[in-house]
Parts: structure tokens; sequence; C-alpha cells
């Protein structure tokens, strides 16, 4: 019996042991994972106003030929500015979409930063009605239209939302794809460059756009995709296309919501999902569970498909 008891307490030692010892690998993985991202974003702020300081502060955009189109970016820009500098942006994506759209197609864009989507996905539509809420982007969004002569693409520039208020915003410059709302949980991520705060007014795209019947939608606003989506439910219904972000760190920080309040606000008549980056299609009846799980697992998708045929 002793030697027994004596078993169960080694047991339950070891068991404890090895409990504590995987919680502190996963935590000291966490912290070289947080450390590397303030590196690595504290070397891009760096690198970004060294360039904004050896241009010269009168130089406010960049003309780059792309395989997007022709477009003027912000030096300061080391994300999507510096990928069209260096032959071309989102190409991928936009043969993706492409197969949703056709001549005769009606599309909306909620998050269409400069335009490096909207323009070449204009070449294959009817119309696009971009909206954009950072005053900065819309500028150079303006610009790159008539650059690239896109007279199929209708401009707006406002901060979609589930309600008319003003909201906080932050106009992030390294990344300027990446400003949003004022996030309800502060994280470097979102603060790394110093970004400027401001206050923008909302609308309901319901109100904004009335009468409005889209085939396709895309939706990539950093973290307030489900606010919009619930000032839309009218617009969403119509929809035959849905493409909406997912980042876990934006709907626990941003948002501050969860997945089921995520698909709350989804209409009812897609049938199924696709997830482009990670290789993977679903009944739409599994959209809780998988999302469920990549958000457990912090996993996201640039892009979700959700489609109703």
């Amino acid at each position: 019996m002793v030697s027994r008891n004596t078993s169960v307490t080694n047991l339950a030692e070891v068991v404890e042991y090895n409990g504590a010892k995987g919680n502190s690998i996963h935590m000291a993985g966490k912290a070289i994972r947080a450390l590397y991202w303030r590196l690595n974003l504290g070397l891009k702020k760096i690198k970004s106003k060294r360039l904004k300081k050896k241009l010269g502060h009168n130089i406010k955009a960049i003309i780059t030929n792309s395989e997007n189109g022709l477009f003027a970016v912000d030096p300061e820009d080391l994300e999507v500015g510096q990928k069209l500098r260096s032959g071309g942006f989102g190409i991928e994506e936009v043969e993706r979409l492409k197969k949703f759209i056709n001549k005769k197609s009606k599309v909306l864009i909620v998050g269409t930063h400069i335009g490096s989507l909207a323009i070449p996905l204009s070449k294959h539509c009817k119309e696009i009605t971009a909206i954009e809420a950072n005053p900065n982007t819309f500028e150079l969004l303006e610009i790159n239209l008539q650059l690239n002569n896109a007279e199929n693409i209708t401009p707006h520039n406002i901060f979609a939302n589930d309600t008319h208020e003003k909201v906080e915003f932050l106009l992030n410059t390294v990344n300027s794809g990446g400003s949003k709302r004022k996030p309800k949980k502060s994280n470097f991520l979102y603060d790394y460059d110093n970004p400027e705060i401001i206050e923008l007014e909302s609308h309901r795209l319901d109100d904004y756009l009335p009468k409005h019947d889209y085939d396709l939608i895309l939706l990539d606003i950093e973290g307030s995709e489900y606010f919009a989506m619930k000032g839309m439910n009218d617009i969403l219904s119509k929809c035959q296309t849905l493409v909406v972000e997912f980042l876990p760190h934006h709907l626990k920080n941003v948002a501050d919501i969860d997945v089921e309040t995520f698909l709350s606000v989804l209409p009812d008549h897609f049938t199924k999902f696709e997830l482009p980056d990670n290789k993977q299609e679903h009944n739409i009846s599994e959209a809780k569970t998988v999302l469920q799980k990549m958000y457990d697992s912090n996993i996201g998708e640039d892009g979700i498909i959700f489609t109703s045929n």
C-alpha cells in the first residue's frame, strides 16, 4: 500500500512538473514571439522614418508602375506601398476574386485603401463602390483612380459602422493599411509607429447606400468588420459573395467580440465558405466550429469567402 501511494504521489508530481514545464515553454515561446514582433516593427518604423527624411518632407507620394497599375504610394508605407514599388500587391487575390464577377457585376469594397485591389478588379466588372475611411489614403486613392482612368469606381471617404457616431481612428504610417478604429484593448501591434488619433463620422451603409445591390462585397477594415456588417444587413442579404477578413487578435482587441458574435451578423443565405490562406472549404454549418478552432489557435484568414451557391 505504501509503495502504491508513493508511486501515485510520484506520478502526480511528475504530471504537475511536466504541466508546469509545458506552461513555462508556452509562456517563453509567447514572449519570444512578442519580442520578435517588437523588434521587427521597431526596425520598420526606423526604416520608414529614414526613407521619409532622405526624400524630404515635401515628398508626399512616389509614382510607381506595378502589376496592379500605375500608383501613387506613400514613401513611408512599408507594406502595400513597398510591395507595389517592388512589382505588385495581392495579384493572387485579384485572380481569385475575378471568378466571382463578370462585366455586369457590381462590387462593394469596404476598406479600399489606395485601390490596389479595386483598380485591377474594375477592369472585370461593371462598377465598384469604394469605401475608405482614412483621409490620407483616400487622397491617394483619388489620385490613383485618375492615373488609371478607373471611371467605373465611385469613391467615398466614410467610416462604415453599425451606427451614426464619431469614432476615434488611428492613422498608421508604416502600414497605412493597418489604420483602424481605436482598439478597445491596446496592443503594440497597433501603436508601434505612434499613429495620430483623429475623429471620424461613421455611417450605417444601409443608410448611406440605400437601394444598392452588389454581387460581390469585400470587407477588410482591420477589426471593424463586425460593426460594418451589423450596419449593412440589407445590403448583405442581397449579395452572392462576401469576402471578409478574420484575424483573432482583431476580434479580441479591436472589436472585443467572440466568434459567435462575429457570425451572428452574417445573412442566412450563404451555403459554404472557403479559407484560401488555409486551403480549406466547408459547409456553412461548420462555420462556428472551424472559426472557433482558428480563433483559439490564433490563426487568421485575410479573406474568408462566403458564397450562396
